[in-house]
């Protein structure tokens, strides 16, 4: 018994491979929990802030002439215009889009009932089980790629999944992109930070699938916040300027401390992420029709006595749900939630906020979901650990949102009724035979052996087995082809640029 337990946990073990599918495609019901009358008023104070507030464009004269030729009312920074104008502006965007990845079978769409799951996004620090906490650094960031290439559940590779701190900013975005680019063939971001990094991530794009490709299909995205509350800074309007007017994506997202950034109520704040993300996609239309656009929405309560963002919270549990129905009535793809907490290690306080956090954003419908696994200490730490057991536990909302309850003819039986006696069992059926490597999701880090076999096994928490399975996946990585000419192009590239610029560390 104790030896078969032990295959069992084996081949739980063995490293994951490509996934079956690149994304989920949802045929289970959106949760929707506001009425007509709800979603009218939070409607009526998203156009009050358009019209009578006005959100700033700051340190962009060329977005601030952009808006005034257009016919918006400007006033210092600070852009008002007609809401009517603004949603149709926001309607020409597409409900849905494809990014197309270096390998084509990982490619992503993006809205209507897809779902994308990436990881964690923008932490300086690292930290797995053996090595502890540390600043992260190139080799951290090369691992976390590939695990997030080998993990089936994670459908993109987002971007700075940690940040490589031992490499000068003024630099380090060509040896993520070139990361992302050979260590991996899924879809990922781009850089952001300076109109000049956004630009050499569009000209490595066009190395690697042809510049005539690139103008007719989307092949990265910049993700970008607004500064809440109400302003737009020139980082989110010269990415646009780069990234949108060549097609390519853009997500916004307003990040919303509610209490600080926006008001203390959250349907106040939830109005407030509408405004600035709408503004923003109305820019990227002017600036050209149809260019891809995610809304996105990062509402997080805090304390109120010492002013730490909290995670996992009735508050901005209920704001994904409610941003999600706002999305869909504006026509725009979403991006919101993740696994997120604010605990410092894999422990309860993290599996329940990041369970309460991503359960409603897989209710709430969003199309693109960074900080899927890997989130740790309020976001600014990646953990090794929290990757694994965050993607492995994303295999299950990936199978209620993309198969939902089978009712077809053989999912009701009936032969196995003709076959089992009463008072019998079915395990040895023909039905169960023909169903049982699929029935059911297992965990590849969730223990259900006995107790007997759990301590003959060593033991183990989830945090030690998931420490061995990255362990295990590291070893087993295999990276995915590359043209050989394409590679070499990259890497002159990336070599002349380089030797372009100085080294800055701020």
């Amino acid at each position: 018994m104790a030896r078969r337990a032990r295959a069992s946990r084996d081949r739980q073990a063995a490293p994951a491979g490509a996934p079956a599918s690149p994304f989920i495609k949802r045929v289970l019901p959106f949760f929707d929990i506001l009425d007509e009358d709800q979603l009218v008023k939070l409607e009526a104070q998203v156009d009050w802030l358009f019209e009578e507030v006005g959100v700033a464009f700051r340190d962009d004269p060329e977005a601030l002439d952009l808006w005034r030729h257009e016919g918006a009312r400007i006033e210092g920074d600070i852009v008002r215009a007609d809401a009517q104008w603004i949603r149709a502006l926001c309607a020409k965007a597409p409900k849905q889009f494809t990014q197309v990845a270096r390998n084509p079978e990982r490619s992503v769409t993006i809205g209507g009932d897809n779902q994308v799951f990436a990881p964690v996004y923008g932490s300086p620090f690292v930290r797995d089980l053996e090595r502890g906490r540390r600043y992260g650094d190139m080799a951290s960031f090369e691992e976390l790629v590939k695990l997030t290439y080998m993990h089936p559940n994670l459908h993109h590779g987002g971007f700075v999944t940690c940040e490589p701190t031992d490499v000068p900013v003024s630099k380090r975005h060509f040896d993520m992109l070139m990361a992302h680019i050979t260590l991996s063939d899924k879809p990922h971001l781009g850089a952001i930070t300076e109109m000049s990094r956004a630009q050499d991530s569009m000209d490595m794009m066009d190395i690697v699938f042809g510049r005539d490709f690139v103008d007719q299909n989307c092949v990265i995205m910049g993700n970008v916040n607004s500064n809440s509350p109400l302003l737009v800074d020139r980082v989110v309007t010269e990415a646009a300027r780069v990234y949108s007017t060549r097609g390519q994506g853009l997500i916004t997202v307003p990040f919303i401390l509610s209490g600080a950034m926006g008001p203390v109520s959250t349907a106040a704040s939830v109005a407030q992420a509408m405004a600035e993300a709408m503004m923003v996609c109305a820019y990227v239309q002017l600036l050209r029709p149809g260019a891809p656009f995610v809304m996105g929405n990062f509402l997080s309560s805090m304390s109120l006595k010492t002013g730490a963002p909290t995670f996992g919270m009735p508050e901005p549990v209920v704001s994904n749900y409610a941003i999600g129905q706002l999305a869909r009535r504006a026509g725009l793809p979403l991006r919101c939630g993740g696994s997120l907490t604010a605990s410092k290690i894999e422990d309860g306080q993290a599996a329940y906020e990041s369970a309460d956090s991503m359960h409603s954003t897989m209710l709430a419908g969003a199309n693109y979901v960074l900080h899927a696994a890997g989130w740790l200490e309020g976001g600014l730490s990646t953990g090794y650990e929290k990757l694994v057991m965050d993607a492995d536990r994303l295999g299950s909302y990936q199978k209620v949102l993309g198969q939902g309850l089978d009712t077809s003819e053989d999912s009701f039986a009936r032969d196995a009724y003709a076959e089992v006696e009463p008072g019998g069992h079915f395990l040895g059926s023909a039905h169960t035979m023909r169903h049982y490597q699929t029935a059911f999701y297992e965990p590849k880090l969730s223990d259900s052996e006995n107790v007997e076999n759990w301590e003959e096994g060593g033991s183990k928490d989830m945090r030690t087995r998931a420490c061995e399975r990255w362990k295990q996946m590291l070893a087993d990585y295999q990276p995915p082809a590359m043209e050989e000419a394409k590679l070499e192009e990259l890497q002159a590239y990336v070599a002349k640029r380089k030797e372009e610029l100085p080294d800055a560390w701020y």
